[in-house]
């Protein structure tokens, strides 16, 4: 295969497999035979030369040395000028450049490391001087280029990674129901996906004429394996899939989701749920929580003027143990009823002084928010102003359900 036919990836050097490759230049071809000398017994040495100063800049981006050797006095340009040119020049930068002279001038060497020369030289130095220097600075650079690549290649990979966990972001989003604005149950939600994407995700309908299921999970971890397994999760309820349950009964529906999520069968991953059925007929809520953090009921017309009642469960988080006895609670809703229901990013801020906010702080705000303005989104201002950051550490995942009775939603 010919130079021509080999793919651009097959013929560039990386980092890592660059030897040390030299570019003298000197006028003098004396000179050029002498450092040519030098150099020759080293197997890992490159050796290339410029007579010509005004080809040096197209020379050194073409070969790409690791170190420059250089005269100072030369006839067509003069070397404190080429110093300038290499400096200025994008490619070469950063390569070291070793002046050569034929005197030891102090104002001269001042002027030339002032520029950006990185050493300097009277020549000819003793051989040994000159491969150590060589080697010194080589190694130096290419270490530098090591780095330089490993950098790239962590940049792109974090790239790719985010990028992939915004399209799961966005498939999530895409399976979240749309919001309710009339009928006995009206759903408001927030959702904001944190930049690493949590496992969150939620929903509602209902399951027949009288029964309407709410629920919110949160899968352990971050990152695109949990949104999948929260999708799954969030599958299953949807299309009501587990064996042997009713899906009116929140405990049997806890006890049908242990059981098919196992965290021995789902990469060690577990989730919290809470999820409740509201019975039209009766006004009466059922519920059943895995680990997750109480709904939040404010059973009366107005929010600021109602008793703050958390829906809280006691059993443990779903796929962490097996055969654990769900149980459902109820409770009596009042004509104008609100519930809020969240996941723990909501609530679990790390305040800019390192601690964290407090749930009670968190109740606090929900119940003495001004109700001009929607409570989640003065929420979510809150949070990103105690944090300091409009991106979130973990998702934040909010609805908003208010139950009319017959006669006030008409």
């Amino acid at each position: 295969m010919s130079t021509a036919e080999i793919p651009a990836t097959a013929t560039q050097t990386t980092a890592s497999s660059r030897p040390i490759s030299v570019l003298l230049i000197d006028d003098q071809l004396i000179v050029c035979e002498a450092v040519r000398r030098m150099l020759a017994d080293e197997a890992d040495i490159q050796f290339h030369y410029c007579r010509d100063p005004t080809d040096a800049i197209d020379q050194a981006n073409a070969i790409a040395p690791t170190v420059i050797l250089q005269d100072l006095e030369m006839p067509e340009l003069d070397g404190l000028t080429l110093i300038k040119f290499f400096r200025a020049n994008p490619s070469t930068r950063e390569i070291p450049l070793i002046v050569l002279s034929t005197k030891e001038d102090a104002t001269v060497k001042a002027e030339a490391f002032l520029i950006g020369a990185n050493d300097y030289l009277v020549k000819l130095p003793d051989r040994l001087e000159m491969l150590a220097r060589v080697r010194y600075h080589s190694k130096g650079y290419i270490a530098q280029l090591e780095r330089n690549e490993a950098y790239r290649k962590l940049a792109e990979s974090q790239r790719q990674l985010a990028a992939e966990v915004g399209e799961a972001a966005k498939y999530v989003t895409s399976l979240l129901p749309g919001k309710l604005s009339q009928g006995p149950v009206r759903i408001d939600w927030r959702f904001l996906p944190s930049t690493q994407l949590g496992g969150d995700s939620f929903g509602y309908y209902w399951l027949d004429a009288d029964h309407f299921a709410i629920y919110l999970l949160d899968v352990s971890g971050h990152g695109v394996g949990s949104s999948l397994m929260s999708v799954s999760a969030l599958n299953v309820l949807r299309s009501q899939s587990l064996p042997n349950t009713d899906f009116r009964d929140p405990g049997q529906v806890l006890r049908g989701l242990n059981t098919a999520f196992a965290e021995e069968l789902h990469d060690n991953k577990y989730f919290t749920i809470w999820y409740g059925v509201f019975r039209q007929s009766t006004r009466q809520l059922s519920f059943s929580g895995g680990g997750h953090p109480p709904a939040l009921l404010f059973n009366g017309a107005q929010r600021q003027k109602s008793a703050l009642t958390p829906l809280v469960s006691t059993e443990p988080m779903i796929g962490i143990m097996p055969d654990i006895l769900f149980t459902s609670q109820t409770v009596e809703l009042g004509p104008a009823a609100k519930l809020f229901l969240y996941s723990d990013g909501v609530y679990e801020i790390k305040l800019a002084s390192g601690e964290m906010w407090q749930f009670d702080e968190f109740e606090e705000f929900l119940c003495s928010a001004p109700t001009d303005a929607p409570v989640m989104d003065q929420l979510l201002g809150h949070i990103q102003e105690l944090q300091g950051s409009e991106q979130l550490d973990d998702d934040f995942s909010m609805m908003e359900i208010d139950f009319f009775n017959d006669i006030t939603h008409e």
